[in-house]
């Protein structure tokens, strides 16, 4: 498997199931922003509220390939073995990336174990052998990784964006951020000690940051 981050803003992802596997596929494919459609003649309760508020489309039928046309990827999430190696042909003909709930050796991508923080995501994939290794290390990431995390990449965004806006840094900003990124920042994050932070980035940049760290605090108080 290679590892690949996609962008799914705006395109059409099909996922045939209406169970609690579908589900779990459908809020991680919104989250992302993809366009849902959900093909099933029944849905959980929680996959008929999306459908109700209309962040989700529901053809309300059995399956058919024409289900498939538009889709930039293909979820097969049903409890049928026929329908699921139905739609994993159909997807494989159609030239269309699919994934086949609990038989990787059909998938064409696999869907990691994720956490998010904030623009930061880490993922955890075992090739399809183990998901529940995976799942063990994603919750050790998540006791590791906290929102703090979160607040990192966006003062590292905020502070890359100024850096490329000045000429004479442009080529500095490699060396810079391995000296931003100092081993305490993240504690002073998780602590929101500002003082110390301001004073690093400060000392580091050689100029004031105040208009980084206000944007910051108005955030996270």
């Amino acid at each position: 498997m290679y590892p690949v981050c996609l962008d799914i803003a705006e395109r059409l992802c099909v996922v045939i199931g209406g169970g609690q596997v579908a589900e779990r596929k459908v809020r991680g494919l919104l989250i992302s922003a993809g366009v849902v459609r959900v093909v099933s003649p029944e849905v959980t309760r929680g996959l008929l509220s999306l459908i109700e508020n209309r962040a989700v489309e529901w053809r309300q039928k059995k399956y058919h390939p024409s289900d498939l046309e538009g889709a930039f990827l293909v979820f097969a999430a049903t409890n049928l073995s026929t329908v699921q190696a139905a739609v994993h042909r159909d997807a494989r003909a159609a030239g269309l990336l699919i994934n086949v709930a609990n038989a990787p050796q059909l998938c064409t991508f696999q869907v990691p174990a994720t956490i998010r923080r904030g623009d930061l995501t880490v993922s955890v994939a075992t090739n399809g052998k183990s998901p529940a290794v995976a799942a063990m290390v994603r919750k050790r990431l998540e006791r590791e990784f906290g929102e703090e995390w979160a607040l990192l990449t966006r003062l590292a965004f905020l502070l890359r964006e100024q850096m490329l806006a000045e000429e004479d840094r442009n080529m500095e900003v490699k060396n810079l951020f391995q000296k931003i990124l100092h081993d305490d920042i993240v504690d002073w994050l998780r602590e929101r000690q500002w003082a110390n932070i301001q004073q690093h980035l400060e000392s580091v940049l050689g100029r004031p940051v105040d208009r980084e760290l206000e944007i910051l605090i108005k955030e996270n108080p």
